[in-house]
C-alpha cells in the first residue's frame, strides 16, 4: 500500500477509535474546528449537587436552535446559581472555541490523544463537564445550554468569570 494511502488509513482508524471512545457515533462532527482549543482539567471546588439532590432538580429543556437563544438560556441558569458572566464574554469564547457549532469535537490535541476530546460550544472535556455540571441542565456536553453553563461555572472557579478568558482555558 502506498505511504499516502497508509497515512489516510491510520488517520481514519484513529478517528474511528476517538469517536468510539467519545461514545458520540456518526452524528458528531468529526472534523476539528478552526481555532478549537482544549480545556484544562478542573481545579478548585466545583459547585455541583450530589447525585441524590440532583435527581430532585428539574432539568431545563434546551429551547431554540441558535447561539443567541442558548446563551440567553445559559445566562438565566447562571443567574439562578450565582455564576458570573456576560453575553459578550460567552459569545467571544464560543466563537473562538467552536465557531458556534454545538457538535464540535477536537480530535487532535493533547486531551484527544488521552481519549478525552474537547466537546461542544466551549470545548469542555468530559471530566471538567462532570465536575462543573450545573443542576437543572442536561447531563450532556453536547447540549448547548449545559455546555455553556458548565464551562462558565469552571471559568468562574478558575478565572473569576468567563469574561476573563481570552484564550485557551
Amino acid at each position: 500500500m502506498p505511504a499516502r494511502r497508509q497515512d489516510r488509513a491510520s488517520k481514519a482508524a484513529r478517528l474511528t477509535r476517538a469517536l468510539a471512545l467519545a461514545g458520540s457515533g456518526a452524528a458528531v462532527l468529526a472534523l476539528p474546528v478552526m481555532g478549537a482549543t482544549s480545556a484544562s482539567a478542573a481545579t478548585g471546588t466545583p459547585a455541583t449537587a450530589t447525585a441524590a439532590s440532583a435527581a430532585t432538580v428539574k432539568t431545563l429543556t434546551t429551547r431554540g436552535t441558535n447561539l443567541d437563544s442558548w446563551i440567553r438560556q445559559s445566562l438565566e441558569v447562571m443567574a439562578q446559581h450565582g455564576i458570573p458572566g456576560t453575553y459578550d464574554g460567552i459569545y467571544r469564547n464560543v466563537m473562538r472555541e467552536s465557531s458556534g457549532n454545538p457538535k464540535a469535537i477536537n480530535l487532535w490535541d493533547s486531551n484527544a490523544r488521552k481519549g478525552i476530546p474537547s466537546k461542544g460550544l466551549l470545548q469542555i472535556i468530559d471530566p471538567t463537564f462532570a465536575a462543573y455540571h450545573v443542576p437543572g441542565t442536561a447531563f450532556d456536553p453536547y447540549d448547548p445550554v449545559a455546555n455553556i453553563t458548565a464551562a462558565c461555572n469552571y471559568a468562574a472557579h478558575r478565572y473569576g468569570s468567563i469574561d476573563n478568558v481570552n484564550s485557551a482555558y
